[in-house]
Formats: structure tokens, C-alpha cells, sequence
């Protein structure tokens, strides 16, 4: 089979950038999963900043859902999952937040069988939520909740894990 690399950290800390470089490593075909929706301008911007980070060597897949089926469809290479945390909105966003961990949570034990079966690197990015203050209503902590249980399930499943804090990688496993 192939490898897992999760990465996370704080908004705006490095951690798409970080694992581009992972990626460019590997060397041979690059495919990024996208799972943001242009849904304001702002986020096309974002999203027109990320394209042009990447270049043209980069096959992009836009699925805000069903990123292991997405995963799937690639057949192989070196994949990068930008991000779960978006993913995780999308689903929230449809599903509404009653019942939302447990979901959520079903729907990642389903990634993560999709990626360790996965034949090439695979390199998946969510933001760490856990370390700021509770927040004040039941939607935004289930969302939270989600995002901490999520992350540790696909965690558990890779072969390698960083924090990236202040664009400086730190190794977690």
C-alpha cells in the first residue's frame, strides 16, 4: 500500500504550503482534492491564490463531499486532501448539526479505510481546531467537536503526522 501524511495546525499557519512541498517531493503525478466552494468572492479569491500556488503540474479534482470516493477515482499518484475542515463544513452545511459527530465521524473511518488502501501518498490537511476557547453555541461546539474527533481518526490511520505552527513543520509521528 502506499503512505499517509496528516497535517494540521492553525488558520493561515502554513500547512497547504508545507504539504505542497511534500508532495513536490514525491515526484511524478500530483492531484489536489479540493474541497472549498467558491461560495463569495473572497473565497474565489482563496481559491484562485491556491490554483496559482500550485501550477500546472497539478491535477485538480473539486469535491466538497465524497473525498473518498474522489480518492478513489484518482488511481493512484500522490494526492493531497485540502482540507478536512472545509469538507467538514460542507457536510454541515447539508446535514445541519444534530447527530453531527456522530456522522462526521462515520464518514472519516470511511476515509480512513479509503486511505490506507490507497495505492500512492496521500497527504491530508485540516486545521486544529481543539486549542481556542469554547465556543458559545451548540452548532459551532458540534462543529468543533466534529472537526477534534475527525482529525483523530484520520490521524490514527497515517504513517506520518505534523503540526505546523508559524509555517514551521513540527514531526507529531
Amino acid at each position: 500500500m502506499g503512505r499517509v501524511i496528516f497535517i494540521t495546525g492553525g488558520a493561515r499557519s502554513g500547512k497547504s504550503g508545507f504539504g505542497l512541498r511534500l508532495a513536490e517531493k514525491q515526484g511524478g503525478r500530483l492531484i489536489y482534492i479540493a474541497t472549498a466552494q467558491a461560495r463569495d468572492g473572497e473565497m474565489a479569491e482563496r481559491i484562485r491564490r491556491h490554483r496559482e500556488a500550485r501550477g500546472a503540474d497539478w491535477e485538480s479534482v473539486e469535491e466538497p463531499e465524497n473525498i473518498a470516493e474522489a480518492l478513489h477515482g484518482t488511481g493512484g499518484g500522490t494526492v493531497i486532501i485540502d482540507c478536512l475542515t472545509l469538507w467538514l463544513s460542507n457536510l454541515m452545511e447539508k446535514n445541519g448539526s444534530a447527530g453531527f459527530e456522530d456522522m462526521a465521524s462515520a464518514r472519516a473511518d470511511v476515509l480512513a479505510g479509503a486511505l490506507k488502501n490507497f495505492r500512492g501518498v496521500v497527504i491530508v490537511v485540516s486545521n486544529e481546531l481543539g486549542s481556542g476557547i469554547v465556543p458559545a453555541d451548540a452548532p459551532a461546539r458540534a462543529f468543533r467537536d466534529a472537526a477534534g474527533r475527525v482529525n483523530q481518526i484520520i490521524a490514527q490511520a497515517a504513517d506520518e503526522a505534523y503540526l505546523v505552527v508559524s509555517g514551521l513543520p513540527v514531526r507529531l509521528k
